[in-house]
Parts: C-alpha cells; structure tokens; sequence
C-alpha cells in the first residue's frame, strides 16, 4: 500500500492510498475518519483490483473545499478525483458520508461510475432523526460535541480495539473539515433521494442492523429504487461494520464487484 498525493485540475490536491491492479475501485470514507478506515479491505480487494482509498476534503492530508460546501460540492470533488486518476470509468465505494457522495456521482455523472456500492448509507431520515442530526452538525460548527458520542453510537463494548482506532482519527481531523463535511452530511440524505432510480449500474446498499441511524430499511429502500439494487444487511454489527465485521463486508463487495453491467 502507497501513500499518494494526486493534483487536481483546480488546483487543489488529493491524498490516496494505493494498492493491488486491476479493475479500479476508489473508495470514500465517513466524517471525520481518513483513507486508512478502509484498511481490511483494502488489503483483502488488492488481490483482485487496483484499490485507491482517497482522504476526503479536510480531511487527512486533501485540500478542503472552499466555505460553504454542499454535498453537491463534494460529488464535484470526487468526479475530479476521478479525472485526475484517468483510470476511466471507476467502481466506487462509499462509507457513511462517502456513500452520499458515491450515490451523488452514479446520479451526476454516470460514464465514471461502473458500479456504486453504499455502505452505512443514510435515505430520507425522519423528522426527529434529521433534527437530531442537524443539532450534531451546529455543535460540530461550534467547536462542540467532543467524540465519546459518536463513538458509542458506532461502537460495542466488545470493539475496543476499532473504537481507539476510530478514535485517533477523530482526534486528528481538521475542526474545519470535520463540521463542513457533517454539515453537508446532516443535510445530505435527500438531495439525490428522487434521483436514485436513475442509477443504472450495480448498487450495493450495506448497513448493519444495530446502526441505528443507518437502518436496514433505509438500505433496502435505496437497493429498490435502482434496477441492478442489492441490499446486504449484516447482524450483530453498527455502524463502523467494514472494521468490525471485514469478512462480511468484503464477501458482500466482492459479489457486487462480480456482478455484471448493463450493456451500454
């Protein structure tokens, strides 16, 4: 596994790891976490793909986006990425926040994208659960919060070794970065909604039953909408379930990596 820096066409900078040849698959990390949150997969999918973990915008060693970035913003910001790869149209797999962006890209520009998969993605939150996640977002934006609550939100007592892990990550993110990219989260799980039956490549929708903010229905609700849509939902596992439970996760990437493409 490399360590890379790639240049943007605007200027800005991006910083990859990078393993393994084969067909590509870029994948996109959560708020607040870095390119090395995909480390079990990474290291299992090299074997059969050129895998490329990418740190989002302010995130890790990536040059953030300008004030005020939406999730549109952050879509561009990964179709760029893609571009400046030139590897041609790419698999892209996307955790939490990555997996909006991911969804964003299959909808927006669908001659990159070769197959989408949402890991831990969020689909039309309630009311109370988008309140609660706009107030997270506020705290964020103040310098509040702290990250003991995320923590045991994502995390069993049994997971001590993922949630220190986890932990430095969130202890290292730039405080900018970070509230800029969960406020496009907090408002982010409606803007492509609609759009989501226009994705006509493979779709993986992947969550774990005890996340309680990324429910098995709203994965299965996103697979539905899309004509090649699969919904995986693993037991016994929250949020961060591609470290917790990395054979699943794997075995499910790898079947959907298997699965074919819609002739053009």
């Amino acid at each position: 596994m490399m360590s890379q820096t790639l240049r943007l066409s605007d200027g800005a900078t991006a910083r990859l790891l990078v393993a393994g040849a084969g067909e590509p698959l870029l994948l996109i990390h959560g708020v607040g976490l870095r390119a090395e949150a995909w480390g079990p997969q990474i290291e299992a999918l090299a074997t059969s793909a050129r895998v490329i973990a990418v740190d989002m915008p302010g995130h890790g060693d990536s040059s953030p986006l300008p004030p005020g970035a939406r999730l549109p913003d952050y879509v561009a910001w990964a179709a760029h990425v893609i571009a400046a790869l030139g590897l041609g149209p790419v698999n892209v797999a996307g955790h939490s926040m990555g997996s909006l962006i991911a969804a964003g890209l299959a909808v927006e520009h669908p001659d990159l994208v070769r197959r989408v998969a949402l890991l831990n993605g969020v689909h039309r939150r309630d009311d109370a659960a988008r309140a609660a996640v706009l107030a997270r977002a506020a705290q964020i934006s103040a310098g509040q919060g702290g990250i003991d609550a995320p923590l045991t939100r994502w995390f069993t007592e049994q997971e001590a070794t993922q949630r220190q892990q986890v932990a430095g990550w969130l202890g290292q993110v730039n405080p900018a970065g970070y509230a800029a990219a969960y406020r496009a989260f907090a408002e982010g799980d409606c803007v492509y909604a609609d759009r989501l039956g226009e994705i006509r490549c493979p779709l993986l929708a992947l969550t774990a039953d005890g996340d309680a903010n990324s429910t098995g229905l709203m994965s299965q609700s996103m697979a539905a909408l899309a004509p090649l849509g699969r919904a995986v939902v693993i037991p016994g596992h929250r949020h961060m379930v591609n470290l917790t439970a990395p054979a699943e996760v794997t075995a499910a990437l790898r079947d959907w990596l298997a699965t074919k493409e819609i002739p053009a």
